[in-house]
């Protein structure tokens, strides 16, 4: 069925707690900042509409929500890479750290010391992001070129269960590339770009059992943020019940968006973690095949420019990279 262990996986999450409270703190804050955004958008769109009657501040409610909605959304797009640098990447490397069997501190220590293993690894934030955003675009593509359902089964109507499969995978990847993240960490990598390749060579070696696991995680995943979302939409819909302008439509947002929140703060680390101990599983003993790395490349050329940078970065004078106390 599947090959992680979901005890164990519960009982590495227990230990970093300290990453787990941190990730509650951060996107609390950001479903805090959108529910500010959205209420305080409305509201001033109301005021301004109702010289227009109760039709035009209706109007001006949810277009002012908008409006807020798209204020917070901007200045997440430009926060996203230090949230991967300082809370996602942070609490991968303790993760792989346990996974190894080593000792991690505790409290405001663990965080610490997984800052220091990341910047072991990638000195600069926008370095990891790079990373990342390659490995992304390169199993996209690998996925896509592995798994054309309606290609080898040719059964008419099957253009649509091809798009929805599609659709499952696209969603498993996010936690793919965290884990070829994590495999550049376990094995202190100093070239970031050629610890990603290996790590997506390895991948692809094992592309089967890890993209089985990996659907799974997702349907899982999905199950527990609609049973979130169910839990909460009912006290949202009684708070929204005191800003009139903000109701209907920007209430199911407002209930999706905590779901959101407390998915991305509780439920993906579970899935990560998961697939971290799946992976490592199946390439203990395995070094990266040439003939899947030309299999790479020729699903996607960004495998190539990950080649490239990673020569890039092998060939510029740096400075030694710091390493983290054991």
């Amino acid at each position: 069925m599947w090959d992680f262990n979901l005890s164990q996986v519960l009982g590495l999450l227990f230990r970093t707690l300290p990453f787990l409270l941190l990730r509650m703190a951060v996107y609390a804050g950001i479903t805090l900042a959108y529910v500010i955004g959205i209420g305080g958008g409305g509201g001033v769109g109301w005021v301004i509409g109702r010289a227009g009657g109760a039709e035009a501040a209706t109007g001006g409610a949810f277009w002012g929500a908008l409006l807020g909605f798209g204020v917070i959304s901007g200045v997440m797009f430009w926060v996203r890479e230090y949230l991967l640098y300082l809370v996602k990447a942070g609490h991968i490397a303790v993760l792989v750290e346990l996974l190894q069997g080593k000792a991690i501190p505790q409290g405001r220590g663990q965080i610490e010391h997984a800052t220091s293993v990341v910047k072991a690894r990638f000195v600069e934030s926008s370095v990891l992001f790079g990373v990342d955003r390659l490995i992304a675009g390169i199993l996209r593509a690998f996925n896509r070129m592995m798994l054309r359902i309606a290609n080898f089964l040719p059964i008419p109507g099957l253009d649509g269960v091809a798009k929805f499969a599609g659709a499952v995978i696209t969603l498993s990847l996010t936690y793919v590339d965290e884990v070829i993240l994590a495999y550049n960490i376990r094995n202190r990598i100093e070239n970031p770009w050629d610890g990603a390749r290996e790590g997506l060579v390895l991948y692809a070696q094992n592309y089967k059992n890890l993209l089985k696991n990996a659907l799974w995680l997702t349907l899982i995943v999905w199950a527990l943020t609609l049973l979130i979302f169910l839990i909460v939409f009912a006290p949202v819909a009684a708070l929204a019940a005191f800003v009139p302008s903000v109701g209907g439509f920007w209430t199911f947002a407002i209930a999706a968006i905590v779901a959101w929140g407390l998915k991305a703060a509780l439920v993906d680390p579970l899935a990560m973690t998961a697939l971290l101990q799946s992976y490592f599983k199946a390439i203990e003993g395995q070094t990266p095949n040439p003939e899947w790395a030309g299999k790479l490349e020729s699903a996607s050329g960004k495998f190539a420019q990950l080649g490239q940078k990673a020569r890039d970065f092998a060939a510029r004078p740096r400075e030694p990279a710091l390493q983290p106390a054991d």
